[in-house]
């Protein structure tokens, strides 16, 4: 029973910890802005309601902004680890594997030539996050699949894929100034329409993910051992990769081109908890969550009245973690 309970305390502990930054994430969040607000002010403002001066400022604002970063950081984060998991590889990342610049290029589409039809992103982005995950898995695959060709076929594919939205952008120049920001990848005027967008894609990605941590434990076996257990293998990677491009997808339609997150947050939390995916997935979620709270508030006013996109921090902060990962697998 001690042998137990010593081996799940780290676990535990380090949950905690993730619940108590989250809040934290949101407090600082909520508080920090052109106006800084103190605790009597918010409460005040949420215990008066609409009435009061600064309830419009947190409410309407600030909380659904903090929530949808929230929300994306945890689906990022998630398609991340399935990613690197199903692969096999620690550089798999939805952004570096073009998996991102699809869902976008097909959003993109919706935002610039049918604007009319706004509902239709999500899907969009899920077929397109879909084509450029098979794309990348057949252009990468020689008689199996190696780190460096799986990553050499992401970028250039998501080269690619920019240069389409580059396109876009110079045949529609009219229509582009709305997509500038969301290309960039930030949160900017995300109100409570966008936080019930992305909850359902969240919570699928929740569940699916849970249910996916035995066949991610397995498949890191390799194929040979994973069907001599009885699992499906191909079946088995076609539903993990559908799972990872949908949330990846639901991520881009409400925060743009918003990189490095799921390839950060699953070594993070694997560095933290272990290499178990029963205890790291969900670390990972709440790890994501909490990346995007802070990144998202110190990327909105460390520079303010200028606000930056959060995506332009995230790459900041990315771009030299995968050079480093880059020089370790290669």
């Amino acid at each position: 029973m001690n042998n137990e309970a010593v081996k799940h305390s780290p676990r535990d502990w380090l949950f905690g910890v993730m619940f108590v930054l989250l809040l934290a994430g949101l407090i600082y969040g909520m508080s920090s802005g052109a106006y800084r607000l103190g605790w009597q002010d918010m409460w005040a403002a949420l215990q008066t309601g609409p009435t009061h001066e600064w309830y419009t400022v947190l409410y309407d604002i600030r909380l659904p902004r903090l929530l949808v970063g929230a929300l994306a950081g945890v689906n990022l984060a998630l398609a991340g680890c399935i990613l690197q998991g199903v692969l096999r590889n620690p550089l798999a990342d939805p952004g570096l594997l073009g998996v991102s610049a699809g869902a976008g290029l097909a959003a993109m589409v919706i935002m610039i030539i049918l604007p009319q039809h706004m509902a239709w992103i999500p899907p969009a982005a899920f077929i397109g996050a879909l084509i450029a995950t098979a794309l990348v898995y057949l252009l990468a695959w020689r008689q199996g699949v190696s780190p460096l060709r799986l990553v050499l076929a992401g970028v250039a594919l998501a080269a690619f894929f920019g240069g389409l939205m580059t396109l876009l952008t110079f045949f529609y120049s009219d229509r582009v100034q709305g997509t500038v920001g969301w290309m960039a990848g930030g949160f900017t005027g995300r109100g409570w329409d966008y936080v019930l967008l992305i909850l359902p894609y969240t919570l699928l990605g929740l569940i699916g993910s849970v249910f996916a941590t035995k066949a991610l434990t397995i498949l890191s076996f390799g194929d040979d051992i994973a069907a001599s257990l009885g699992l499906p293998v191909e079946r088995t990677r076609l539903l993990l990769l559908t799972l990872a491009a949908l949330l990846a997808a639901s991520a881009v339609s409400v925060a743009g081109m918003l990189g490095f997150v799921g390839l950060i947050v699953p070594h993070i939390a694997r560095l933290l908890i272990g290499g178990d995916f029963q205890r790291f997935v969900p670390l990972a979620a709440l790890s994501g969550a909490v990346l995007i709270l802070f990144a998202d508030t110190v990327a909105r006013t460390a520079f303010s009245p200028i606000e930056v996109p959060v995506g332009v921090l995230m790459s900041f902060v990315g771009a030299p973690f995968f050079l480093y990962l880059l020089r370790k697998a290669v």
